[in-house]
């Protein structure tokens, strides 16, 4: 999806405004069709070694991108980049231009799921939670809707609103907010709480991974007593705050250990845990696995 979100909002734009806005070709480290992993097979226009110099490169790539090399892509690119092209990355794709340093001093994002392990490895580039980010001539997604959004916004800049909003109601998505003021996601959309009160400590718990805040102190920031704190959230998510937090870590963990090499005591210290033993029991209890179990081979 992250792919077909970059290429059909193009092709719309083509469509509304009756003239050839945008062209695109599909470029791949060989020439051979690259299955997808919906096992749809595409058809690259151009191997690295013979593709032109576009204006703008996307990066398109799965959940794979934390390992992914390939040295003859990164010629091309940065070939592009000397000729004055901008970049950008779609979905987990930030992890492979991040490693190769072109994302650096600048903000990006990428999917959820992958952001802890991101961060963590990658302490030079500005980690943003947003749906897209456009930053001088670096623009990411995290992938899904976010690169149809992404789109749009480049759409307006090279355009105009009223261009960047039909191709919008072409494929009948409504817009989060006006197509400039669309990068950032709230929480309550990514959540579903309604709770103000719920939805402000869960973004606390989310900001503190590393240091898990007490039940107490969560109510005490919000100006309510604990038993209210408790009852709210079970109202809301049907669980305890503290439950709930020991989710949002086990969750991270999971993310960490799945998409970083970082060894399971870091992973543990990461999420909170000081005692190794203690984070392999609660995560056993969580996934019904030892932390290691999970990791990519």
């Amino acid at each position: 999806m992250a792919f077909a979100s970059v290429i059909e909002p193009l092709r719309a734009a083509n469509v509304i405004s009756g003239r050839q806005c945008y062209s695109w070709s599909i470029v791949a480290p060989e020439a051979a069709p690259i299955r997808a992993s919906s096992g749809y097979a595409l058809q690259p226009d151009h191997s690295v070694k013979e593709a032109p110099i576009p204006d703008r490169i996307v990066v398109c790539s799965g959940g794979d991108a934390d390992t992914l090399k390939s040295e003859a892509s990164l010629r091309w690119i940065r070939r592009a980049l000397r000729a004055g092209a901008k970049l950008g990355a779609v979905a987990d794709a930030s992890f492979f231009l991040a490693r190769a340093g072109l994302l650096d001093g600048y903000r990006c994002t990428l999917h959820w799921t992958s952001q802890p392990a991101f961060g963590e490895a990658f302490p030079r580039v500005e980690l943003d939670r947003s749906l897209f980010v456009i930053d001088h001539d670096r623009f990411t997604a995290i992938g899904g809707v976010g690169s149809f959004d992404m789109m749009l916004a480049l759409i307006e800049k090279d355009f105009d609103t009223a261009l960047a909003l039909s191709v919008a109601d072409w494929f009948a998505h409504s817009p989060l907010r006006s197509p400039l003021d669309r990068s950032q996601m709230p929480l309550r959309l990514r959540s579903g709480i309604r709770d103000e009160i719920v939805l402000a400590c869960v973004e606390d718990m989310e900001n503190s991974a590393e240091d898990a805040l007490s039940v107490s102190v969560l109510a005490a920031r919000r100006g309510i007593s604990r038993d209210r704190l408790e009852r709210a959230f079970r109202a809301e998510l049907g669980d305890t705050p503290g439950r709930y937090m020991r989710k949002l870590r086990m969750r991270r963990a999971r993310d960490l250990l799945i998409h970083s090499r970082l060894p399971v005591r870091e992973v543990a210290l990461s999420c909170g845990y000081g005692d190794p033993s203690a984070f392999a029991r609660a995560f056993r209890a969580t996934f019904g696995v030892q932390p290691d179990s999970i990791r990519r081979s």
